[in-house]
């Protein structure tokens, strides 16, 4: 889906973000476990050298992340294994995740195990799981978090203070686009730790506009001098092209080795994508990821108006 540059408009905010208060991000980085080696963070399987004893603790180790913990929400108790609540997390992130992604990236293509967590899920209407039309021949089946799923987030503080949770479907019609925001995370995320840095927060285009529309708005009638502009764009991180602030489809902080936080501004264009938008996003920095079926078609745009960007396949 095409989206110009960003420029001031107050009226482009989304009243489905949680405001209230959870853990500051310091916090969650320590409790954060640490894959700067790349492996999985879980367990791995014993092998035959293993004693019996290891061997013991660590079933007991999986029994009890498969054994329900309950979770208190006013006078309501949910049932939930830690393979739920990763992905209620997950979903909430992110606002939408198609199925088959879910699976591959949280469950590790164990399509049986995603499939129980969503429909226990989906019983206790902390998600919901939808199938909607993308085109007049094809259905993406997605899941996004209910407003039970997202108090249920918030007031069990399970993720940092200053990463935005959200709940149902904004905009059906781009629902392939932003659902395809989680692989592209994948994407990134990988990237990062193959460099011996590690994720820590993500922020859609939805949070960096809203920011920027605050400041924006704050500035009132020298909202459209250049030099004022231009630090309100400085201020989030982002830059002035031709007058206006691109902004990314998604923003990965990141810390590197040397705990320094850092952060990558990722644009996912289609084949709808107008020249001029793909320039304006090239000249703000952002890394351009294409499906690919449409890397072939974006890569051609590029050479034939001379800009200099690479094009990712996601």
């Amino acid at each position: 889906m095409s989206r110009d540059a960003f420029s001031h408009d107050p009226q482009d905010t989304l009243d489905t973000r949680d405001s209230s208060t959870r853990r500051s991000v310091r916090q969650h980085r320590a409790t954060l476990p640490d894959t700067r080696d790349g492996r999985n963070s879980t367990l791995e399987a014993p092998d035959r050298g293993d004693s019996a004893e290891a061997r013991d603790q660590h079933s007991t180790c999986d029994e009890r992340s498969a054994s329900p913990r309950a979770y208190y929400v006013r006078d309501r108790a949910y049932l939930l294994r830690d393979s739920e609540m990763h992905s209620l997390k997950e979903i909430g992130k992110f606002r939408v995740i198609a199925v088959l992604d879910l699976a591959k990236h949280a469950y590790g293509e164990n399509r049986e195990r995603m499939e129980k967590d969503i429909r226990d899920l989906a019983r206790q209407s902390l998600v919901r799981d939808k199938t909607v039309e993308i085109s007049q021949k094809k259905t993406l089946r997605v899941v996004t978090l209910t407003k039970a799923g997202l108090r249920l987030l918030t007031k069990t503080n399970q993720l940092p203070d200053d990463q935005p949770i959200y709940h149902g479907l904004v905009k059906p019609r781009e629902v392939k686009h932003d659902a395809d925001l989680y692989r592209l995370y994948q994407k990134e995320a990988a990237r990062i730790e193959r460099s011996g840095g590690r994720p820590v927060r993500v922020l859609l285009d939805f949070e960096l506009k809203r920011n920027l529309n605050r400041d924006l708005a704050l500035l009132g009638p020298e909202k459209d001098d250049l030099d004022r502009k231009s630090q309100v764009a400085e201020k989030h991180h982002l830059q002035v092209v031709n007058g206006k602030i691109p902004v990314p489809d998604l923003r990965v902080e990141y810390e590197t080795p040397e705990l320094e936080l850092r952060h990558a501004d990722l644009e996912l264009a289609t084949r709808d994508y107008r020249p001029r938008a793909m320039a304006q996003k090239a000249a703000a920095g952002f890394s351009l990821y294409g499906r690919s079926e449409d890397v072939s078609r974006l890569r051609r745009v590029l050479d034939e108006r001379d800009i200099t960007a690479g094009i990712l396949t996601l």
